[in-house]
């Protein structure tokens, strides 16, 4: 059954065009995802195919009796209580209890933050009854558990489903085909069969054909182009005798701009970031309470509401630690408390002399919607530097986007200037706050390439399991009842033992420096034997001993090849010693790079 059939949708914003030309069917069964590079449209495409929105051309038409049910980027929910906004009955309580919400289920929607709203306006959806589903970014705001939970709801969805979301996981899993807008055309990616893979594994082949193919025509172009400017140029009797429509032909062939890129380059690469010292962030005995009077608490803030107990956390030059836990158990806190926004109710934190924090959190840096890009970026310098439009090109604000005022860009577009104004102050430590919400694919692998090779300190709040495998290396745990633990292996590592014990049954060990209140912690501390465990965290000597087998490789090469040398020039014996003396030097490497990696590895163990 055909659900929403739409035919040459057409849609603009005051100073650009977003699509032309637009067609697609959804029927029964289809899940389809919307791909494209923030501000393409994609918000714009879906509030049209919900009846929201009146394209400039085109036509949607929906099936007879069909449901449509909505999710807007930003929802608006009426006024009441949670429990009557999304039922009264016991399906709501229960999929609010899924979506982390059972805490607030009688509080005003008017008190809400804007993710908690987005999670009941979700929560609502998926307690009632719809042919149809459009969701716009429904993972924001969500736990781990509760994108499992919708993950897996999404796949046993019977109707259809058109959803925009940039959590890759869920694209790989639930999407049986996927739209791509790309320049204002669509590109409509499915599996060859229903053994060949996801409608995002489609995509993704059929992105990589396309800009190969794109590649192979702008190199015959030029080839093409070669060939005729040296027939023009074969001197100026001949010219004059040319025929003119292969003269006109050559000239614009020689003159034709290959189609652009929809984007090039990497974010930020040439940023720097001032120098770290030796020394870091070290939370000693860091512990947080609300007051009895939580300012801007919102719903919910019970009076002197614990969120974490006092724990030991040192934060060293090259970590990478991702954050995770439910929903409400403190993580962002975590970060306001290293960042100095909040102060600790107990303890302290020790912070180096040369940190620098940039805190990218996830409301993002208030913008003045008044401003022009540039304004933005050349804050009070009045003009943008050399160095800033350099900038703003890496961040793929270019061309016209430069000059378009802040009020006309998409969320995505917004929290990529709010990156570009965090990353332009050049910090060493970098906090950030649910940092793939509302970000486009092609940005999202950017800022992990660009994290790759950053120097820094890097603290992750991230429910993007893809991003976290790729940006992290070891996460602290919280609990939702003011535990906190060190688990090594990422992500996965963290869900593979909480599935296998929960926390209140891990051994210390497991638990790493989980520390219930402060005189447990002075006794416990008194209780522990001094041992020789490293100081260093795990994912510093981790970092350590992977520089450490690079070098040992560097230098083991170098051996060899003087090996190979000395064989070749074993009849010229000025060479010969030349090179003895650099093989004994080599050695003398290697043998370095052996002790020093074999120290780190013991270490680690």
């Amino acid at each position: 059954m055909i659900l929403i059939d739409a035919q040459g949708l057409k849609a603009s914003r005051p100073n650009r065009p977003l699509f032309d030309n637009i067609s697609l069917t959804l029927s029964d069964g289809d899940r389809i995802g919307v791909v494209g590079l923030n501000g393409c449209g994609k918000s714009t495409l879906l509030r049209i195919l919900s009846g929201d929105y009146s394209p400039d051309s085109g036509v949607v038409r929906y099936g007879r009796g069909s449901r449509i049910g909505m999710l807007a980027q930003q929802p608006v929910l009426p006024k009441g209580s949670v429990r009557d906004a999304v039922s009264a009955d016991w399906r709501g309580e229960a999929m609010l209890d899924r979506l982390g919400m059972s805490g607030l289920i009688d509080a005003q929607t008017n008190e809400l933050s804007g993710g908690q709203q987005k999670r009941v306006a979700l929560a609502k959806l998926l307690v009632s009854e719809w042919d149809a589903l459009i969701l716009d970014e429904p993972t924001n705001h969500l736990d781990l558990d509760a994108i499992a939970y919708l993950e897996e709801w999404l796949a046993n969805f019977r109707g259809g489903l058109i959803l925009v979301t940039h959590d890759r996981h869920v694209l790989d899993r639930v999407t049986t085909k996927v739209l791509e807008i790309d320049r204002g055309k669509a590109y409509l990616h499915m599996p060859a069969n229903r053994n060949a893979g996801s409608g995002y594994a489609a995509y993704l082949a059929a992105r990589i054909e396309r800009e190969e193919q794109a590649v192979n025509a702008e190199q015959k172009r030029k080839n093409l182009a070669r060939t005729e400017l040296a027939w023009l140029r074969r001197g100026a009797p001949a010219r004059t005798t040319k025929p003119k429509a292969r003269i006109d032909a050559a000239t614009e062939l020689v003159n034709r701009r290959p189609e652009a890129a929809a984007r090039s380059g990497e974010i930020g690469l040439s940023l720097g970031s001032q120098r770290l010292g030796s020394k870091g962030i070290e939370l000693v005995g860091v512990g947080f309470s609300w007051p009895a009077a939580k300012p801007g608490a919102g719903a919910g803030a019970g009076a002197g509401a614990l969120v974490l107990n006092p724990f030991d956390h040192l934060l060293e030059p090259g970590d990478r630690l991702g954050i995770v836990g439910p929903n409400g158990a403190g993580k962002s806190t975590l970060l306001d408390l290293i960042s100095s926004r909040l102060k600790p109710t107990h303890g302290h934190l020790d912070i180096g002399s040369t940190v620098k924090i940039g805190y990218y959190d996830q409301l993002g840096r208030e913008l003045n919607v008044n401003q022009r890009v540039r304004e933005a970026v050349a804050g009070d310098k009045g003009q943008p530097s050399i160095e800033d439009n350099q900038l703003m090109r890496q961040f793929w604000f270019d061309g016209d986007t430069q000059y378009a005022p802040i009020s006309t860009l998409s969320g995505g577009e917004r929290r990529r200037l709010q990156l570009l104004l965090t990353l332009i102050e050049q910090p060493n430590v970098l906090l950030l706050d649910e940092p793939t919400n509302d970000l486009d694919l092609d940005t999202l692998r950017a800022l992990e390439d660009y994290l790759d090779e950053w120097p820094g300190i890097v603290v992750v709040v991230s429910h993007d399991r893809v991003f976290l495998d790729r940006t992290v290396i070891d996460v602290l745990a919280l609990d939702g009842v003011g535990g906190a633990s060190v688990v090594r292996g990422g992500v996965a590592g963290w869900l593979k033992q909480r599935n296998s014990a929960p926390t209140e049954q891990m051994s210390g060990a497991q638990r790493g420096k989980l520390i219930s209140t402060p005189d447990v912690a002075a006794a416990e501390l008194a209780q522990k034997p001094k041992t020789s465990k490293s100081s260093k965290s795990p994912s510093t000597l981790r970092r350590m001993v992977a520089q450490s087998e690079t070098a040992l490789a560097k230098a083991t090469a170098e051996l060899e090849k003087l090996t190979a040398q000395m064989a070749v020039a074993s009849s010229d014996h000025v060479k010969l010693a030349k090179i003895s003396e650099e093989l004994a030097k080599a050695q003398a490497k290697v043998n370095n790079a052996e002790e020093t990696w074999l120290s780190l590895v013991a270490e680690a163990e």
